[in-house]
């Protein structure tokens, strides 16, 4: 993402009294090339914001020790500014006084230490945890949860620890809507896309017309454009198979619209998948790929596409940057390749996308378009 589109983003706190930005991996991890201003990581999303950062330690199987792996990171980059630290998970009263004192000895202040508890645990998947709109119980846990932190961090204290550093209200630089009025499926089997996309498109003065696959629902027939999100067709590819008003509907949209799909909605464009039992589902076959889910590898990384064919809403040759993360491998790419892509080090990447007449597909989700 180019700064202004981090900054517009970051500055959509909708009038919230405090903003908490979760790093993603480790507090340095990032590409290993840096980009146009940077690698990425949080820490550098929080030098850049002057966000101090509270680091989450889990010292199982250490006590002091867990001290020096926190003032390592406290001290490893000039400038960035650690409030202090919360331990996860202690075992004991006396262990968590042992990991206390050797935060003391470093000069590190300690928000509060939760217990090793079983009964508070987001259950997970292959992609992460289970998404919060397909959890039945989440008020409960998240009842619980919050109890358990109040009783055991010092939230006065980590609240006064927040610097304000709120970036300016900066408008986000203009995302090409892929068209005016867009079908976007929308349930348990498509749930992923960017919220920033979502709110550029509609800055951009689009109209979104959720839909339901799941549902055996087709696409608005008014949208002059349909975007199928990523998510997890490969849980549900028995009930997307028997879709079949879905299936003819989207079809028979693309004879003369544009549709285009995200990582599983890229999977449920094509003509098969294969999920984790080894059993073939039919798709939508607006595209030739056939996916496996029962052959995994994990694909992970940021990368840069150039068009080699127009997409909704973009012409051919414009460079994209977008996320690629999933499990499916593929066994059959036929269509011709959607783009030239690469990953974040500049090494070719062989998940190129697809395009078959009005019909798009990409195994990458789209953050921002027009950098070189």
């Amino acid at each position: 993402m180019p700064k202004p589109l981090i900054d517009a983003t970051a500055a959509t706190t909708e009038g919230a009294d405090l903003v908490l930005a979760e790093g993603s991996m480790g507090l340095f991890d990032g590409v290993a090339s840096p980009g146009a201003w940077g690698t990425g990581a949080s820490a550098e999303i929080a030098a850049h914001f002057g966000w101090p950062v509270v680091l989450v330690i889990d010292p199982a199987g250490q006590a002091q020790t867990a001290a020096a792996v926190a003032q390592g990171l406290a001290r490893f980059r000039p400038g960035l500014a650690v409030a202090g630290v919360i331990l996860n998970r202690t075992a004991s009263p006396r262990h968590e006084a042992l990991v206390r004192a050797g935060m003391d000895a470093a000069g590190l202040r300690v928000f509060g230490a939760l217990p090793r508890t079983t009964g508070i645990a987001m259950p997970e998947r292959h992609l992460g945890l289970v998404q919060a709109g397909e959890q039945a119980g989440l008020q409960t846990l998240m009842r619980e949860a919050a109890a358990l932190v109040a009783q055991h961090i010092d939230l006065g204290a980590l609240i006064c620890a927040a610097a304000c550093h709120a970036p300016a209200d900066l408008p986000a630089p203009p995302l090409a809507p892929p068209g005016q009025r867009i079908a976007l499926a929308r349930d348990a089997a498509f749930s992923f896309v960017y919220p920033h996309m979502i709110a550029g498109w509609r800055a951009a003065g689009a109209t979104i017309l959720p839909f339901s696959p799941l549902q055996d629902e087709g696409p608005d027939p008014t949208a002059d454009a349909c975007w199928l999100p990523g998510g997890y067709p490969e849980l549900h590819a028995g009930r997307l198979s028997a879709a079949a008003t879905f299936r003819d509907s989207i079809r028979a949209f693309a004879e003369n619209r544009p549709v285009h799909g995200e990582c599983g909605g890229y999977m449920a464009m094509g003509a098969g998948l294969e999920d984790a039992a080894g059993q073939q589902h039919r798709m939508v076959g607006l595209l030739g790929l056939e996916t496996s889910f029962a052959k995994r590898r994990m694909h992970l990384g940021y990368r840069q596409a150039t068009l080699r064919s127009p997409m909704p809403g973009l012409p051919q040759g414009q460079i994209l940057r977008g996320h690629e993360f999933h499990y499916a491998s593929i066994l059959s790419q036929p269509d011709a390749p959607l783009a030239d892509v690469v990953d974040a080090t500049g090494l070719p990447v062989a998940e190129t996308g697809s395009c078959r007449g009005r019909a798009t597909g990409s195994f990458f989700h789209l953050i921002a378009q027009g950098m070189a």
